[in-house]
């Protein structure tokens, strides 16, 4: 049992990056935490904090959790694993701590790895965001799927026989974690049929979002920060906007 001294860990998703995406939720539990806790890169990126920013309590203790980018998981284990003890310790004497996590912390998010070290020993409370999916379908005004339709999202750092076995599979799909897999992800796109109504949304909800067809981009551009949304169904929608 969870000692009544111990403070509450808030998982609060953050959404994609327009701070007026954020949840009346995830503002409250803001508003309430003396610690707020938050991924950092090791240059110094600290986008989930810069997103919530306008609703940080100054007096709030600020604590970023440094996880490296590199492909080894181990690295990026062991940086969760001393996260986790930062954020036990200040859990444990009795202080509230709100982990900001971009888009929703479920979601392909860095909050999963605190839940699974720290869910036996503290109580935790899941604040849901809007994802970047969600976000990407909002600037275009595009669906992502209708009716019986099965979506698909895909990340695109797996293999290419198990992407082309996916989308073989999926009338409507959203690739993320495009990132250097760009040039990769068009050409399988184009071979199931899907790069004719792709669409790329690059930064969705902040001052530097760009929308763009996937036929347009030329052969030495390469998103980075991106969704592609792509469409092979039959829906009337679909056909207008491709």
């Amino acid at each position: 049992m969870t000692r009544p001294s111990y403070g509450t860990l808030s998982l609060v998703g953050v959404g994609p990056g327009d701070p007026d995406l954020m949840t009346v939720k995830a503002v409250k539990r803001l508003a309430a935490a003396a610690v707020v806790a938050f991924p950092a890169t090791s240059d110094g990126g600290t986008l989930a904090l810069d997103i919530a920013r306008p609703y940080v309590p100054t007096a709030a203790a600020l604590l970023p959790v440094t996880i490296p980018m590199t492909p080894e998981r181990g690295p990026a284990q062991a940086a969760y694993d001393a996260g986790a003890e930062a954020i036990a310790a200040r859990l444990g004497a009795g202080e509230d701590v709100a982990y900001l996590c971009e888009g929703d912390p479920l979601f392909y998010g860095s909050a999963m790895y605190l839940l699974s070290r720290l869910g036996a020993r503290f109580a935790i409370e899941v604040i849901p965001g809007v994802t970047s999916l969600t976000a990407a379908a909002a600037a275009i005004s595009r669906p992502l799927a209708a009716r019986n339709e099965v979506l698909k999202v895909l990340p695109a750092p797996l293999p290419d026989d198990v992407l082309r076995a996916e989308l073989a599979q999926a009338p409507a799909v959203a690739l993320i974690k495009v990132g250097r897999h760009f040039d990769r992800i068009r050409a399988l796109l184009g071979e199931t049929g899907h790069a004719a109504s792709a669409i790329v949304v690059e930064h969705a909800t902040t001052s530097r979002q760009r929308i763009t067809r996937l036929a347009e981009f030329s052969a030495d551009e390469r998103p980075y920060f991106s969704t592609i949304l792509a469409y092979r169904g039959t829906e009337a929608w679909g056909q207008q906007s491709a």
